[in-house]
């Protein structure tokens, strides 16, 4: 009987998190009662440790990627925009205010204050946001220099003073999107999200009312106005992004070039930090987009929320939230990798030798097998085991000390003058075979080879996890060791160097921060069958979304590659919505289907189709 799936909350929330994983059947991981490492998903609203990403186990997940904080930070994704933008074209990267990073870029406010102030037109209005503040705190607008104030680093800027309102209501929208890697870059939103509203009238007149211009639910929920009837708008502040859809479809608004665009500001946001993300494939990661429509249905991005809030408020939080999370859940595929835990602790894989690094000179080694009574070993006299350090850039990359040494049973030549650390056919047999088991299983067939005693059993390599995750579309032959599997199969890759003399390790499957060599994962992606499925639950993947884009995310990134063929999407459906270009229209459309071996859903209406297909009939 498998083992049940572990969760672990950090600081005993969020309680949405564990309702939705208790209903599914989870446990709440419990020190007292497990070990360390016997928990499935680790969530917590606050940034990971480093040693908590080096030290995951193949079936351990966590909520967050490594440094995502370049883009959820106020003024990380000023300067992030700012360097794409200088990169790529102001007309790219155009969905995002003009703003500065206030002391230092003070000078360079004054002078576009000045400039702007000078030119004729409506008057511009300013606003002013701590950099590591959330939930709308310390955030005002002016319109006059002299009313800027403030006392620590914060970002300054231009007020979109011209937002569309719905019964004279501002609201922005709340896109929830999932970022399953970054390596290749993989991304998922999700259909159904908040449109969060202000409760009092906007007006440019009173810029102090924080009713008025902000949307934040929690100020807004304080709002003497909060539970009235306004309008279109109803009791409370939010809609669903269904109840949104109604009304763009009232309005008659051409809601594919919209929902596009709002695409684009994702991707285009997520490019600018994905070439710097470690490649982690044991991580997920779930950010919250805040997007303003102006009059002219321009949707601009007014910030990426690290943590997006999971408390439920009203009911148009529950309608969403609860199944955003179970919606997560499933994409994270837990189907297969629980195996590996389950496999791992019947096994006692997980069991490692702690060694104190001062005294590498030891020649005895206690071992300690599940199977057998606790016996002492000692090596031949003379023989000492080679510590095993890990690489410089290793150490480079983390930053990390790893805190144990791993050490693995020698193995003697062989008289026809094998190379030393090699398993042949005229090693030394031992007569207790049990230990061998511990890795390869009871049922695995050892072709030519005698088994070995395993007196230290490397569960855990000082680097990534070792097994990457896998998708709906895999077998469970791909995941459970074959019976007809020899010695050289029982690991996925062997090492790139020499082994070393009288030693044998477990191959090192990727190094930190780079994407992994494997071979057999390669010609599986060549294939198709390690393709993303297009949808899960309610999260469709927006990237990638064609043959082209494919391709740019799987080696290096191809950040330019991508841009050209988000514009080229985009230029279609603007095409599209012109009778006089149905001739051009349908030109596009056959050379951005190609081969027809690739397909995507297209975000955003509420029964999405195939790009392919509602380019065809608009």
């Amino acid at each position: 009987m498998a083992a049940s799936l572990v969760f672990r909350l950090h600081d005993r929330g969020p309680e949405l998190v564990r309702e939705v994983l208790l209903e599914r059947g989870w446990e709440e991981y419990d020190r007292r009662h497990r070990q360390d490492e016997d928990w499935n998903l680790y969530w917590r609203a606050s940034l990971f440790h480093k040693s908590d990403y080096y030290n995951l186990m193949p079936w351990q997940r966590l909520n967050h990627h490594p440094k995502t904080v370049g883009i959820t930070r106020k003024d990380f994704l000023t300067r992030n925009l700012r360097r794409m933008r200088t990169t790529f074209g102001a007309g790219v990267y155009d969905f995002s205010p003009i703003a500065f990073i206030l002391p230092n870029d003070y000078t360079r406010f004054l002078a576009e204050y000045n400039r702007l102030r000078m030119s004729p037109g409506p008057p511009i209005y300013w606003i002013c946001k701590p950099v590591d503040l959330s939930r709308g705190r310390g955030i005002f607008i002016f319109e006059d220099v002299k009313d800027l104030v403030y006392d620590s680093s914060v970002i300054v800027q231009r007020y979109i003073s011209n937002p569309l309102l719905i019964s004279g209501y501002k609201f922005d929208l709340r896109i929830y999107v999932c970022v399953k890697s970054f390596n290749p870059l993989t991304i998922y939103i999700h259909q159904e999200g908040l449109v969060r509203f202000a409760t009092e009238k906007y007006q440019l007149s009173h810029l102090g009312n924080l009713y008025s211009h902000l949307t934040n639910t929690s100020i807004n929920k304080f709002s003497p106005f909060y539970k009235t009837e306004k309008g279109k708008v109803g009791q409370g502040c939010k809609w669903t992004m269904s109840k949104f859809r109604h009304f763009l479809h009232c309005q008659e608004v051409n809601e594919l070039l919209l929902w596009q665009r709002i695409n684009n500001i994702v991707t285009l946001t997520l490019l600018a930090i994905a070439p710097s993300v470690p490649h982690f494939p044991n991580c997920v990661e779930l950010l919250g987009f805040d997007i303003l429509i102006d009059v002219k249905l321009k949707p601009w991005l007014l910030e990426v929320n690290y943590s997006p809030a999971l408390t439920l408020d009203c009911q148009a939080d529950i309608a969403v939230k609860k199944g955003l999370i179970n919606d997560l859940i499933d994409l994270m595929n837990y189907r297969w990798v629980d195996r590996f835990r389950d496999r791992a602790y019947k096994r006692k894989l997980h069991r490692c030798l702690k060694v104190n690094r001062s005294d590498a000179s030891m020649a005895a080694l206690t071992v300690k097998c599940s199977t057998q009574k606790n016996v002492e070993k000692t090596l031949p006299q003379g023989e000492k085991l080679p510590l095993l350090k890990p690489e410089k850039s290793q150490k480079k990359c983390s930053g990390l000390i790893p805190r144990y040494h791993r050490y693995l049973p020698p193995v003697e030549m062989n008289k026809s003058g094998a190379k030393s650390g090699m398993v042949s056919a005229n090693t030394t047999t031992y007569s207790d075979n049990k230990s061998a088991d511990l890795i390869l299983g009871p049922r695995t067939k050892l072709t030519g080879v005698k088994k070995l005693p395993c007196p230290a059993i490397t569960a855990r390599l000082p680097g990534p996890p070792e097994v990457t995750l896998r998708d709906d579309n895999e077998t469970e032959a791909e995941v459970t060791p074959s019976t007809e599997t020899d010695v050289s199969s029982s690991t996925c890759d062997t090492p790139q160097q020499e082994p070393l003399a009288g030693s044998w390790r477990l191959p090192k499957i990727h190094s930190v921060g780079q994407r992994s060599v494997n071979t057999a994962s390669s010609q599986t992606r060549e294939k198709g069958t390690a393709v993303p499925p297009p949808r899960v639950g309610d999260f469709i993947r927006t990237f990638p979304f064609n043959s082209a884009t494919l391709k740019a995310s799987q080696e290096i990134l191809d950040v330019r590659t991508v841009i050209q063929e988000l514009l080229k999407l985009t230029a279609k459906l603007s095409h599209c919505s012109r009778p006089i270009r149905r001739k051009i229209r349908l030109d596009s459309v056959r050379d951005s289907e190609g081969d027809g071996t690739f397909e995507s859903l297209f975000w955003g209406p509420k029964d999405p189709k195939l790009i392919s297909h509602c380019l065809q009939h608009l």
